[in-house]
């Protein structure tokens, strides 16, 4: 079976669990571990650059860094916290759902297209790359956004 197409599978899997995930999440309480634990979790994968079949050249880190920063745009322009019930929660958003959709749309393609012109363990890695470029970023605007709210809640000055 082609290995592109196996990651394909992969990538919708792992797309349809984080809206569902995400989904759960704005039902409960939100926390500093919630927001911080996932990229530190996924870092771990970075252990496939060991491997030298999926380390990058410094212009294929720098393509992969900079679109998932510029993806990353639109995961944090729809996750916005509300104070409910005395805690904090992150809003549902239809938006988001479209634009997780609208984003693995789009790394298919491009899997699609760069896999016949790069090989498929360097294509992997800058798959994960730009997925923890995309992540690291949105997590860390979440846990600003969390901790302004939070500071607001518990009456915490703002300097």
């Amino acid at each position: 079976m082609n290995y592109v197409l196996i990651s394909t599978i992969g990538a919708v899997f792992m797309g349809t669990l984080a809206f569902f995930v995400r989904m759960k999440a704005a039902a409960k309480p939100t926390s500093v571990k919630k927001i911080i634990l996932p990229p530190v979790f996924m870092s771990s994968g970075a252990l496939m650059y060991v491997v030298p079949q999926f380390r990058l050249t410094p212009m294929e880190i720098l393509e992969a860094v900079v679109v998932g920063m510029f993806f990353s745009i639109f995961l944090i322009k729809t996750s916005k916290f509300e104070i409910r019930d005395n805690d904090i929660y992150l809003k549902r958003s239809k938006a988001f759902v479209f634009i997780l959709v609208g984003l693995l749309l789009i790394r298919i393609v491009l899997k699609s297209i760069l896999s016949s012109t790069i090989d498929v363990g360097q294509l992997s890695g800058m798959f994960f790359l730009l997925a923890f470029s995309m992540i690291v970023p949105w997590r860390v605007a979440m846990y600003r956004s969390y901790k302004k709210l939070y500071k607001e809640l518990h009456g915490i000055k703002l300097l």
